[in-house]
């Protein structure tokens, strides 16, 4: 039997979402990045938080944030080395502020949610 998926709290939906080269026609190569990996990204580049002040923003353990962090990172890499877009979308996240309750997980709330 697998382990549950962690909702992982995020503070908003970013305001764009999609990243890329201006001379770039062709959307064959495209990474996508989920929203809870853009959260990270947020907290701790931009932010300047810690691994662990993230997880405990975002709800989640510590080495945790620490491999959605790498995984964020990596995607970036590749699309500023190889000149492939980025697209921001999907993951298993919950928008803080909004109420939990019955029916508000899934696809409404984030999980696989195309932007």
């Amino acid at each position: 039997m697998s382990r549950p998926i962690i909702i992982r709290n995020v503070y908003e939906l970013p305001p764009y979402c999609r990243f890329g080269p201006l001379d770039k026609r062709n959307d064959s190569d495209i990474i996508i990045m989920s929203i809870d990996e853009y959260e990270t990204i947020r907290l701790i580049d931009e932010s300047n938080y810690n691994q662990a002040e993230c997880a405990l923003e975002m709800g989640i353990g510590r080495t945790t944030a620490q491999r959605i962090y790498g995984n964020a990172r990596r995607k970036i890499a590749l699309c500023i080395v190889y000149g492939k877009i980025l697209q921001l979308e999907g993951g298993d996240y919950f928008i803080r502020g909004q109420r939990r309750g019955y029916g508000q997980r899934g696809k409404g709330m984030g999980r696989n949610r195309k932007l």
